[in-house]
């Protein structure tokens, strides 16, 4: 046909987040990798590489369907099923889940209570699109925080509310400021979103009284805490109980991850939701229920295939994945340990340079005494090549701030130094 043109779309006619600084955030950090491959990123939260075994894969699938076997009493055609079937929408290794919980965090729930996801980010979307009910309802997030989740919000539809952050990871005080604000504007502030252990971009986490006091503050003014935790395993294991762990009265939505700590790629993270849900013809249900009748509508299951793979590696060390990761843990601390002695050798004696000293995790914060936005970031990608990630996308904002994110993870102990090197002489640059 002739005279007919394609019809042009106005991005003020589409949903609201793709015209925001959020959805611009990931791709413009991925497309600065991409125009400057021979730069020393910083900015990549990536897991470390140097352990990946393609071999492992086929044996953890291995391992699950000996498990699968014995359990489905050799029904062979039940366990090819449930291995390459459409698959049950709240998973096929929750019960695995449940017991690595136990084992490596002290949590104990209803494996009912689990709904495995296509990654966490899912586990995070399901929660929030579940507590918006109209536009009286909000999130808290505490700030800088991960940048999924200020896309997630936007996603759902969900205003986030933010709280100031704190050398204890959150200033409580603020906290509960915000939400008797929200409350006299009319508001219902659902809960607040943050990472407890060694956090994303700051690597901070809160000390034991702090998530005490959190969830008796919770309790007092009638919001969920969603606790996410990727990162909570990659310490040295000294640090206090997850918040969920502590929670004796449903208040803790808990988000998990097994991108750090299982396999990338098997792109798979669950989530506990034990919230009790009345309502629907008297019947007991969870949270986790509804969440599963959105899954349904959205990614119908996450893939059994995948969810396998993780399976089969839990198996194989006792469900404890802090047995699995002992040298991916130690390549961490090695490397936070070294970056934070090089940043001491080149900075020590700069004048408004100064970071922060987490003790576990993939990431510390670099203040410097000048804006750092993107456009900083590309002139220290192409002059010095070295990359980092302005903080100001964790605050889902445009302006610049005087702080750089570094992420130390997935390099060698020879590319911290040189990209240290290359990152001094880019803030000398400035100065």
């Amino acid at each position: 046909m002739t005279g007919l043109s394609a019809p042009r779309l106005d991005i003020l006619e589409l949903h609201d987040s793709l015209a925001s600084p959020v959805s611009e955030s990931m791709n413009f950090l991925n497309e600065v990798a991409h125009h400057y491959p021979d730069a020393i990123s910083f900015a990549a939260g990536r897991p470390y590489e140097g352990f990946f075994d393609l071999d492992l894969i086929h044996r953890y699938l291995a391992t699950y369907e000996e498990h699968l076997t014995d359990r489905l009493n050799g029904d062979q055609i039940a366990v090819r099923r449930t291995m390459l079937q459409y698959g049950r929408t709240k998973g096929i290794i929750h019960e695995i889940v449940a017991e690595h919980l136990r084992v490596d965090e002290g949590i104990v729930v209803d494996p009912e209570s689990v709904v495995v996801t296509v990654g966490c980010q899912e586990a995070l979307y399901l929660t929030l699109r579940a507590l918006r009910r109209d536009d009286k309802d909000a999130l808290l997030a505490v700030v800088p925080s991960y940048v999924g989740a200020h896309g997630a919000a936007q996603l759902a539809d969900l205003p986030v509310l933010p709280v100031q952050d704190s050398p204890e990871g959150i200033d409580l005080a603020d906290l509960v400021e915000v939400v008797r604000s929200a409350k006299a504007a009319g508001l219902r502030p659902r809960a607040c979103y943050l990472v407890p252990d060694f956090a994303n971009p700051s690597g901070a986490s809160l000390g034991l009284e702090t998530r005490r006091e959190l969830l008796r503050l919770a309790e007092e003014h009638d919001f969920l805490v969603i606790e996410d935790n990727p990162y909570g395993l990659l310490g040295d294991g000294s640090g206090p109980p997850t918040m969920k762990a502590l929670d004796e009265h449903h208040r803790v939505v808990y988000l998990g991850s097994f991108a750090k700590t299982g396999v990338p790629g098997a792109r798979v993270g669950y989530v506990v939701a034990d919230q009790p849900v009345s309502g629907r013809d008297g019947r007991a249900e969870t949270l986790a229920d509804q969440l599963a009748r959105i899954k349904s509508m959205l990614t119908v299951n996450t893939s059994p295939i995948a969810q396998a793979v993780i399976g089969g590696k839990l198996l194989e060390n006792g469900y404890s994945l802090k047995a699995a990761n002992k040298r991916e843990i130690q390549v961490y601390l090695d490397n936070l340990h070294h970056v934070q002695r090089g940043l001491a050798a080149r900075f020590s004696d700069t004048p408004g340079v100064s970071w922060n000293t987490p003790v576990g995790g993939f990431f510390c914060l670099l203040t410097v005494p000048f804006a750092a936005g993107d456009d900083l970031l590309e002139t220290s990608a192409r002059r010095h090549r070295v990359l980092w990630t302005p903080v100001h996308h964790f605050y889902a904002e445009t302006e610049p701030r005087r702080q750089l994110r570094l992420s130390f993870s997935h390099l060698s102990p020879e590319e911290i130094d040189e990209g240290l090197d290359r990152l001094a002489e880019f803030v000398r640059a400035q100065l």
